[in-house]
């Protein structure tokens, strides 16, 4: 089975502990070399995840691009150098899956279109790849919720370590980059389409100026809306809930689903106010990186072309633009075609 040859670009946490090993899983991958900004912090990760003697390690992420053995590579470096890191990937010949967001704002991400042909890139929001997503989107469509009407979320953690790339407003922290976007990409995903404005209520850390809790109402049109909360500063909790005309359905852990756990949404007919006759529909565990890497592979391999790309990355960035001009400007914001 012909393989796809992976370089990780830095040693980010969220790779260490969540996507280089669920590449690992990936019968489609093989992991061959890990880039730091010293090759001692390349030769750690390397050892952290049982890949002594079989990955290479790079002091440098312009060496490791260099390497004509590499056929794709994982970007997880902090937000503002996801576009200049992809673009030079590409145009090392390396297919990129980059982490979200692929951008501070949709400008920047528009110099993607400018990918050599042939490369093959997606931005990590590894969510669209899991089962109780799919499912959730196929009940939605199957008309058993009637008309679908709302989406509503919600997603906080709490994290005040300055030192952190989350709580450093000048690289792209804040809550509604790393995790008001999934929320975002859940209502376009489950919707299928785009939101026309959006409105927001921010609070800002006053040390931090980083966005710690946000409050968004996005207006799909055809009385469509999408609302959630996110927060870097508040008791860790996720729920997504679809809301139609005839039944709901709650995906009870939709972003941080666990790969070694069975996970489960609730699809309801309103049979009970408090919800106790709705119907569990259980997920086996699956890892959904893996399945986010699988597809990937596949593409790459030339097997399944890829759902989304570089012009979805850019409509979503548009999202979060209107979402932080109406931070801004107090009012209604157009999300711009």
């Amino acid at each position: 089975m012909k393989k796809v040859r992976w370089g990780i670009l830095s040693t980010a946490n969220i790779g260490l502990r969540k996507v280089t090993p669920a590449i690992l899983k990936s019968e489609l991958s093989e992991v061959v070399a890990v880039a730091s900004r010293t090759e001692e912090k390349a030769e750690a990760y390397i050892a952290a995840l049982g890949l002594s003697g079989r990955a290479r390690a790079y002091g440098s992420y312009e060496d490791l691009l260099a390497d004509p053995d590499i056929d794709a590579v994982y970007n997880p470096v902090p937000n503002h150098l996801h576009v200049p890191l992809t673009l030079q990937a590409a145009r090392a010949g390396k297919h990129v899956l980059c982490e979200k967001p692929i951008a501070l704002d949709a400008k920047e991400a528009e110099q993607l279109r400018d990918l050599p042909p042939g490369i093959v890139f997606s931005e990590a929001f590894m969510v669209r790849h899991h089962p109780q997503w799919l499912r959730a989107r196929e009940i939605a469509r199957s008309g058993e919720l009637g008309e679908l009407r709302a989406i509503r979320g919600v997603f906080t953690y709490f994290l005040t370590d300055p030192t952190n790339v989350r709580n450093q407003a000048d690289i792209g922290g804040g809550g509604i980059y790393d995790i008001g976007c999934y929320p975002v990409t859940a209502s376009r995903f489950l919707f299928d389409r785009e939101p026309k404005r959006a409105v927001a209520l921010v609070d800002r850390d006053p040390e931090l100026k980083t966005d710690r809790l946000a409050s968004v109402l996005l207006d799909f049109g055809g009385g469509l809306q999408a609302s959630f909360t996110c927060s870097t500063q508040s008791v860790g909790s996720q729920r997504l809930e679809l809301m139609g005309t005839k039944g709901r359905v709650e995906i009870l852990i939709p972003f941080n689903a666990p790969e070694d756990k069975a996970t489960a949404i609730l699809v309801d007919r309103g049979y009970a106010a408090d919800g106790s006759l709705a119907r569990r529909e259980v997920f086996a565990p699956c890892d959904q990186y893996t399945l986010q890497a699988d597809a990937f592979c596949r593409a790459v391999l030339g097997e399944k072309p890829l759902e989304w790309g570089v012009e979805d990355a850019i409509k979503h960035m548009k999202v979060l633009d209107a979402i932080f001009e109406s931070e801004r400007a107090g009012s209604w914001a157009e999300v711009r075609g």
